[in-house]
């Protein structure tokens, strides 16, 4: 069997692409067949050949391009991939291959996937028309069975191109996240009593316009002056300019936008024309505010609902490097709004910040965790776990304080990876085969590649890419044996194990605390690292089982526990 490709790759079909495209057409080279590839732009970057004939690439050319005019005029969107068959030289049967980028809304195919069948002369054809040609050929080329390949393959190329789609997705929204809380956690490490109201709202402004590229943005407090009650301009940055009169006009107008349930007061001319009247040089302006609970004695001249009071607003103008301020922009400057008015009211709401930290994180896991009614709540008390086996390993051998937040985080996304994984997979009742065990057992390594890509969670990357290992070399990705496992990665390993065992899965109840304590016993030396299987089973688990069950440590230092997920964040941030 010989594989030729083409020199010259269209840039439109990534090389990862072609190589997985060149080992399907090996498959189907096998019975006997040929397999191509054809580009939007005409060229054959993939051709694989059966060994019993040659194909006309004209032909190869020409039907690629019939097919792609097809499907450009049908805009297919989803549903069963058709599948076209050709024979005016040899029997060709052909679908497209979707491109991974939408364009105006559409999915424009890439190209082409092609069998040729060979010469024509030595099939029946039946009578049905130029268009609906149905061939029953000899030995190993079914026309039906193979059209059925052929549409697999392009099945699996959408898949994949998803899966991809959607592991970058969350790789950029991490990072995103991870950006705003660097944001949230500056601004909370300058909340200094000593810092002035003006110095600490300017810091605010310009952390934020570092992540956030506007024109202008001011900060309006609410003031006396001269005896009267004005919005002056307390900080900003860039080229604003905000007038008395602008300023109560802005106040009032948000006023009306939360006392209609609404976050913020949105405003621009890019789908509709503008709802208020701004001056010229605005195209579009986001204001928030800065809101004080029970503080009657400002004497706002608006109050909203629970008697919270505007006590001062952040307002940007002409968003630079996208048409319009968005949902995401109304939650950021929303947390840095909320930041400054916590410092003006000396820390009342300083907490709520702190929450901010640990709750995105939590919430990507979760929605991870979410995919399987099973499995919810798994990864925080992975986490939780994990912290108990490191505090008990750092009573018997140096470990310091930050290496025990980073393991307690390590637990927390140990199973990130897992939002590349089909559904489906993950839901299945019954026995996995061995392309869907394959399957699962690439989420350690996506999770880790997703964090990698983040050098503050470099640190994490070892527990989430090393938590399926095993101490006697039967676990993965890598079959690491003994040593070879990180510490973070046999901790986070025995806390996932000791959860799955003591929680009720599709296939099995939950094992009692007893008996997953003799199996972890069991597998001491095998499974398990020795020492670390241990010091678990020597510590109070059933202490932990009811910090567990209970939702949170009623006596295992409370207060301690409530700010751990903003310690451990923490350590990323220094």
């Amino acid at each position: 069997m010989e594989t030729v490709t083409s020199n010259t790759t269209t840039p439109t079909l990534a090389p990862a692409r072609r190589r997985e495209l060149e080992k399907s057409g090996e498959r189907i080279a096998r019975f006997g067949v040929n397999f191509a590839v054809v580009t939007a732009d005409g060229r054959i970057p993939v051709l694989v050949s059966g060994g019993l004939f040659e194909s006309h690439r004209e032909q190869l050319i020409e039907a690629g391009r019939s097919v792609l005019d097809r499907v450009e005029e049908m805009r297919y969107e989803g549903g069963e991939i058709p599948i076209w068959q050709f024979a005016e030289r040899n029997v060709l049967v052909a679908t497209f291959l979707p491109m991974p980028v939408v364009i105006a809304g559409y999915r424009h195919p890439v190209g082409a996937a092609i069998i040729d069948l060979g010469d024509p002369s030595t099939f029946h054809v039946s009578e049905k028309g130029p268009s609906e040609e149905v061939f029953a050929g000899g030995s190993g080329r079914n026309v039906e069975y193979l059209s059925e390949l052929l549409r697999l393959i392009a099945q699996n190329h959408q898949a994949t191109i998803r899966t991809e789609e959607q592991i970058e997705t969350v790789g950029v929204e991490l990072s995103r996240v991870y950006e705003e809380l660097v944001l949230l956690h500056k601004i909370s490490t300058n909340m200094r009593v000593t810092e002035s109201d003006a110095n600490f709202l300017q810091l605010a402004c310009d952390s934020l316009t570092d992540i956030v590229l506007v024109e202008g943005i001011v900060v309006l407090l609410e003031k006396i002056v001269e005896g009267e009650r004005r919005f002056v301009v307390a900080a900003g940055s860039g080229l604003i300019d905000i007038d008395d009169a602008m300023a109560m006009a802005l106040h009032s107008r948000l006023a009306d936008e939360i006392g209609n349930g609404r976050e913020a007061l949105l405003d621009s001319e890019v789908d509709s024309p503008f709802r208020y009247d701004w001056p010229a040089s605005v195209k579009s302006l986001i204001a928030v505010p800065l809101c004080s609970k029970d503080k009657s004695e400002t004497g706002s001249t608006r109050r909203t609902k629970g008697s919270v009071s505007i006590i001062g607003l952040m307002v940007a103008v002409n968003r630079i490097d996208k048409p319009d301020f968005d949902s995401t922009d109304i939650k950021l400057f929303t947390s840095v709004a909320s930041g400054c008015a916590v410092f003006i009211e000396n820390g009342r709401l300083f907490n709520d910040l702190k929450e901010l930290f640990v709750g995105s994180l939590k919430a990507l896991t979760n929605s991870i965790d979410a995919k399987d009614q099973y499995t919810r709540g798994h990864s925080e008390r992975v986490a939780l776990i994990s912290r108990w086996i490191a505090e008990r390993v750092a009573e018997r051998e140096p470990l310091e304080e930050e290496q025990i937040h980073k393991i307690y985080l390590a637990g927390l996304l140990h199973d990130i990876g897992k939002i590349g994984i089909d559904e489906a997979v993950l839901r299945k009742n019954g026995k996995l085969t061995p392309e869907e065990r394959a399957c699962i057992q690439r989420h350690p390594s996506i999770g880790a590649g997703i964090l990698r890509g983040i050098k503050q969670m470099r640190d994490i990357v070892p527990g989430v890419l090393c938590h399926h290992e095993r101490v006697d070399g039967q676990g993965y990705p890598d079959g690491l044996v003994g040593e070879e496992i990180p510490l973070t990665g046999k901790i986070v390993q025995l806390a996932d194990s000791f959860d799955a065992m003591t929680s009720k899965r599709t296939y099995r109840d939950a094992m009692s605390v007893e008996r997953a304590l003799d199996e972890i016993r069991k597998g001491l030396g095998t499974q398990f690292d020795e020492s670390i299987g241990r010091l678990f089973l020597e510590s109070d688990v059933y202490r932990l089982w009811d910090m567990i069950q209970e939702g949170g440590p009623e006596s295992y230092d409370a207060a301690h526990f409530a700010d751990y997920g903003t310690d451990a964040v923490g350590t990323l941030l220094r």
